[in-house]
């Protein structure tokens, strides 16, 4: 089975996320034994953010590496484990919330696919890119 990254590249949605990973030197970590949970934007995510913003990120790695490692969780949890659960403290530092009402949100974002499981760990495609506070 492929690891989260490789995963990511295969899918074929998630192209500006693969660059941004790669830009921040994060491949390896990503591509470690983990076990990781990713709730990764769409290209199209990434496509809703202010014109310039994806540019300037890629030019200011230690902010791009904060962004990045905020979308991401240790552990491996599939959507049905954050039934209950309010929220998580990323690998940045800070923590993300959970709305599992209607569907499941992160934050403001919508996971729009679940449970991409990967051998390192598991996949969430969301619709929006997450920002630290």
């Amino acid at each position: 089975m492929p690891n989260i990254v490789e995963t990511a590249v295969a899918a074929g949605d998630f192209t500006t996320l693969v660059a941004a990973v790669k830009a921040a030197g994060l491949v390896d970590t990503l591509s470690g034994p983990g076990p990781f949970t990713v709730f990764a934007p769409t290209d199209a995510a990434f496509a809703k953010l202010p014109e310039g913003t994806v540019e300037s990120l890629l030019a200011d790695i230690p902010k791009l590496t904060a962004i990045l490692t905020y979308h991401v969780v240790s552990g491996s949890v599939h959507a049905a484990e954050l039934e209950g659960t309010p929220s998580a403290t990323t690998v940045q530092g800070t923590d993300v919330t959970f709305d599992t009402s209607d569907g499941v949100k992160v934050n403001d974002a919508t996971v729009i696919k679940a449970d991409i499981d990967a051998s390192n760990g598991v996949i969430h495609c969301i619709d929006t890119v997450l920002m630290p506070a």
